[in-house]
């Protein structure tokens, strides 16, 4: 059975899970109704509010939608044991930025999984890490289809190999966070159509395509390729009922429009982890500590870089904010969601 039958899917087209309230519940619904999968990005989202949104989703469509969650341990969601950088710390001083650490930086996962378990939505999917067998088939048992990321081949194999319904194969073209956890991953990234390729060549497990991915024409090369499924970011970033804040939307069309630079580049900067966004002032001016060894791993930078991007939010400073995007930035569009969606399944 295609992988568009078995989640119940009238076209490929999936509306990528980016975390930091873009997807809002609308958006899901939007995407979902018109015959797509809507993601919610919940990797940052505290369990009873993860509740909440999943049962206001189910309120607002009859449809599949995803869940996406990051995996991360007990350990590195529960601790800090990296100190604050000199130069982040020397920067809220010198903005006059107020901080003081939550004591914890990242959500508990393990929460989150038991909200899947308890109340069942008909995907999930995985980032940062990989899952279990055993937790693979407990939410297999609930009616959930479990898809994995993976941005090297050999972690779409693992899990294949535990028994996951798809995996999303991430090229380096993508914008936002990279989902693989292996050291391969980050030491040759690859580009989408090859990772297609050499990932066909050692599983037979179904495949979305994710990185750079804006248009219709985009979406049948990605098929040609060996994916059944495209899913799609910064594309869905300009629409009406994406909930990312104005400046950063502003900084989008800005850049499709040649009003700013459309430079994107993988970094730490931001959260510890390579993420891929646009070129701004803060990964210019403190660019001499991309070094990964000089870096706060995740999730523990992203909760110590919080405040300033809290600040530039209030001030609309679009140079101190972290614009993801993926390579395809300079096609997206001030839109509807539908009006997107309509465009791509013409093109199709």
């Amino acid at each position: 059975m295609s992988l568009l039958n078995t989640l119940n899917l009238t076209y490929p087209i999936i509306q990528a899970p980016m975390a930091g309230g873009a997807t809002t519940p609308e958006l899901i619904a939007s995407v979902s109704n018109f015959g797509g999968l809507g993601s919610l990005g919940a990797g940052m989202t505290a369990p009873d509010v993860l509740d909440s949104q999943i049962n206001t989703i189910k309120t607002l469509t009859d449809r599949p939608f995803m869940v996406n969650l990051m995996v991360l341990s007990e350990y590195e969601s529960s601790s800090f044991d990296t100190a604050m950088p000199n130069w982040l710390i020397n920067y809220y001083q010198e903005q006059n930025i107020e901080f003081t650490l939550p004591e914890r930086p990242a959500q508990s996962f393990a929460e989150q999984l038991q909200v899947l378990y308890d109340n069942p939505v008909p995907v999930a999917s995985f980032t940062f890490g990989i899952i279990s067998a055993e937790q693979v088939q407990r939410l297999q048992r609930v009616g959930t289809r479990v898809i994995g990321t993976a941005n090297h081949p050999h972690e779409a194999k693992a899990w294949s190999e535990i028994g996951a319904d798809a995996v999303c194969v991430q090229g380096a073209e993508a914008g936002g966070h990279r989902g693989g956890w292996l050291p391969q991953s980050e030491t040759d990234p690859l580009g989408l159509l090859t990772l297609i390729r050499q990932t066909r060549a050692c599983t037979d497990i179904p495949l979305i395509a994710a990185g750079g991915i804006m248009t219709g024409q985009d979406i049948k090369a990605v098929q040609a390729a060996g994916a059944e499924l495209a899913q799609m970011g910064t594309a869905f970033l300009t629409t009406d009922q994406c909930g990312i804040n104005d400046t950063y939307k502003q900084a989008l069309i800005d850049a499709s429009q040649g009003l700013r630079s459309t430079e994107t580049r993988l970094t730490r900067l931001f959260s510890g982890k390579l993420a891929r966004g646009l070129l701004n002032n803060y990964l210019r001016d403190f660019a001499q500590f991309e070094c990964a060894d000089a870096l706060p791993p995740y999730p523990q930078l992203n909760a110590m870089t919080k405040f300033m991007r809290a600040d530039a939010a209030k001030r609309l400073d679009a140079e101190h904010l972290s614009l993801w995007a993926g390579q395809g930035v300079t096609l997206v569009k001030n839109e509807s969601t539908d009006a997107l969606l309509t465009r791509l399944i013409k093109d199709l």
